[in-house]
């Protein structure tokens, strides 16, 4: 079959806005879709920070509830998620704002409150989307210096250096507590002492995806609190890591309700599906699993830093469902070896970590297995 000449005048590349020229999308990592039909069953999959857990017996029960209803739109409102959501938080309906993962709302906040001309401050080794959001709108990044490799949270934000790098022109603050990739966080007192020094018109956006994994005791800060003091203060959740809804795609916002009013503005109609809002609503309500998930991964991520560290592995301190662990020069390789054993590790060349790895953390079978493979690797 001929393929026709191309007209010269479809230069798509150049008919796109300038902040999107310049951007490359997100990097899921690998080709699962591909290494599953390549390994089946026998794949070991820990690179996307998935709960081996999987979601709330009650949130498959709900999900499964909805299939007969397939046919009808869902809530448009995602009301009783919303309701369900306020009750856990404590706060008003009209703070929150639903999307299809929190990357969408990462990604909306941009659109929303920055543009050419802007800037846009976020910690290097953050998580990608805030990169990618800031170029799609043409704004300005300010990347700021993580914390030294010798301080008490190596490679974590440094929120002194991130208040010194606001200007006139800077209109969003990204935070993610705990950060992703390299698992590390900060506490109450810093957080409110970051806040005393943002001016009221910059709007600071904390992503707290795995907040629900954190150790009760680490101190590691929450946005809520400090809601009503700050109201240009405002979080971003998912039920795609704790809850173990990855598949389903639901993330919501907390903040001011003016905020979210504001929003609401270019939510897309229809952004949550059915099945999806009544998972995640039933999901909420089963406590007694989310607990009993998180204490399994802070019981794992335990054994395996250590695991890591026995093997003379630097591992960096993490209070989510991964770890960071640096295996020097030769970790492309190592990586390399691993995917032909059928075990998935997240690589870290795009956030400038060439020679880390992140690794999920699995249940007790699945972290024996990738130490067994990885011995063999190593060896």
């Amino acid at each position: 079959m001929s393929v026709a000449p191309v007209d010269p005048s479809l230069d798509f590349e150049s008919r796109a806005t300038p902040g999107i020229r310049r951007l490359r999308p997100y990097d899921p990592g690998h080709d699962l879709v591909a290494l599953r039909q390549r390994f089946g069953t026998d794949l070991l999959e820990l690179g996307s920070n998935e709960n081996p857990y999987g979601p709330s017996p009650a949130a498959r029960d709900a999900m499964l509830g909805q299939l007969d209803a397939l046919h009808r739109y869902p809530d448009p409102l995602g009301a009783g998620l919303k309701r369900a959501l306020a009750a856990t938080h404590g706060v008003d309906p009209a703070q929150i704002l639903l999307g299809n993962g929190s990357h969408e709302l990462l990604m909306q906040l941009a659109q929303v409150f920055a543009g050419a001309g802007d800037e846009v401050v976020f910690s290097q080794h953050g998580f990608a989307v805030f990169a990618i959001a800031t170029r799609a709108t043409g704004a300005t990044a300010r990347i700021v210096d993580a914390l030294p490799r010798d301080a008490a949270m190596p490679l974590g934000h440094d929120l002194d250096a991130i208040a010194d790098a606001i200007t006139p022109a800077t209109r969003l603050v990204y935070l993610a507590n705990p950060n992703n990739p390299t698992g590390t966080w900060f506490g109450r007192v810093a957080l409110e002492a970051f806040m005393t020094r943002v001016p009221t018109g910059v709007i600071v956006v904390m992503d707290e995806a795995y907040a629900e994994m954190a150790d009760t005791d680490a101190d590691c800060a929450c946005a809520l609190p400090q809601l009503a003091t700050h109201p240009n203060l405002l979080l971003t959740r998912t039920f795609s890591k704790a809850y173990g809804l990855a598949g389903l795609r639901v993330g919501y916002l907390v903040g001011a309700s003016g905020l979210v009013a504001v929003m609401e503005r270019i939510r897309e109609s229809f952004n949550v599906n059915g099945p999806a809002l009544a998972a995640c609503e039933a999901a909420l309500g089963d406590t007694a699993h989310l607990q009993w998930a998180s204490e399994r991964n802070a019981e794992q991520r335990t054994a395996l830093t250590d695991a890591l560290r026995a093997r003379g592995l630097a591992v960096l301190p993490s209070q989510t469902n991964f770890v960071l662990a640096e295996f020097g020069p030769g970790t492309a390789g190592i990586e390399t070896a691993l995917i032909e054993r059928g075990v998935v590790l997240r690589p870290m060349g795009g956030y400038g970590l060439s020679e880390w790895l992140r690794i999920t953390v699995g249940s007790a079978d699945e972290n024996r297995r990738l130490l067994a493979v990885l011995d063999e690797v190593l060896a």
